[in-house]
């Protein structure tokens, strides 16, 4: 484990990285980037995602960045700039593109990373990041997984194809599932979240996919998978009938967080919808 930091944009920005075993310096290795939700920071986003566990076991780099702050106490309450949301990030406008961009620079710098297997994901505020970067940095990230997000950002011009898994439960009431305004909302500014539905349609129209899923119901799970994509390109949603405001499989964000299904395990499948798709 790994606590680094560099300045950008006058800020100090800072992340933790965590190296697999297997790793050798010679052969270049995937790379995941796991964005907490609003007010949380690092640790939290490892211990309720289990990404350090699985990249141990599984032989892939897991870095996880951290957002700004207003308080001078550092891993405090941080958010990302994701266009309508969150926090003090949105208020001061920060560029939290530029800051993964830089990020990925740096570690690319000091270990042997595959530029074709560098994915995102996210929870809630960190979801609507990994959006973001499907949006902007098509041409370096592979696969984005949002959980709990909405694509909130105003334009969105990708510049390559990205595959795309998303996990979001029905009874979400801070990132609604159908989308509207927050039932239950800590953030100050007043938004309104687009539906799941608006990015399976955005990024099945970018894909080139089918317009319509393949659809699979297990339980209280229902599986959609798109079809006839480009070539190398894949596009999924988990829809969690019963699910609130959590990591599929993961542990509670905090003391008074919605309790995660235990039906399905976000890491491990989109784990494996990295691992099938690579940067064509």
């Amino acid at each position: 484990m790994i606590d680094g930091s560099f300045s950008h944009a006058g800020r100090t920005r800072q992340y933790r990285l965590v190296i697999p075993p297997a790793y050798d310096g010679k052969t270049a290795l995937p790379l995941v980037m796991v964005f907490h939700g609003g007010g949380g920071n690092a640790r939290r986003a490892e211990q309720t995602t289990g990404f350090s566990q699985k990249a141990i076991r599984e032989g892939f780099f897991v870095v996880y960045p951290e957002g700004v702050g207003r308080l001078p106490t550092r891993h405090k309450l941080l958010t990302w700039n994701t266009g309508n949301c969150c926090g003090y990030a949105k208020e001061i406008n920060s560029d939290d593109v530029g800051f993964v961009r830089k990020l990925l620079v740096t570690l690319k710098q000091d270990y042997r990373i595959d530029a074709k297997r560098v994915f995102a994901t996210g929870i809630s505020n960190g979801g609507m990041m990994a959006y973001r970067l499907g949006c902007e940095m098509a041409g370096e990230i592979a696969a984005v997984a949002p959980v709990a997000g909405a694509m909130n950002v105003s334009t969105c011009g990708p510049g390559a194809p990205v595959s795309v898994i998303v996990f979001h439960g029905v009874r979400d009431n801070r990132v609604l599932y159908s989308g509207g305004a927050p039932r239950v909302q800590i953030d100050p500014h007043p938004r309104v979240d687009r539906p799941v539905s608006y990015a399976a349609s955005f990024w099945a129209a970018h894909n080139g996919c089918d317009a319509q899923p393949q659809r699979l119901e297990q339980g209280m799970i229902l599986h959609e998978t798109y079809t006839s994509c480009r070539p190398g390109v894949g596009l999924e949603v988990y829809t969690l009938k019963n699910g609130r405001h959590a990591w599929p499989g993961g542990q509670r964000a905090w003391v008074g967080g919605d309790e995660p299904s235990r039906e399905i395990s976000a890491t491990d499948l989109m784990w494996d919808f990295f691992r099938r798709h690579p940067r064509p």
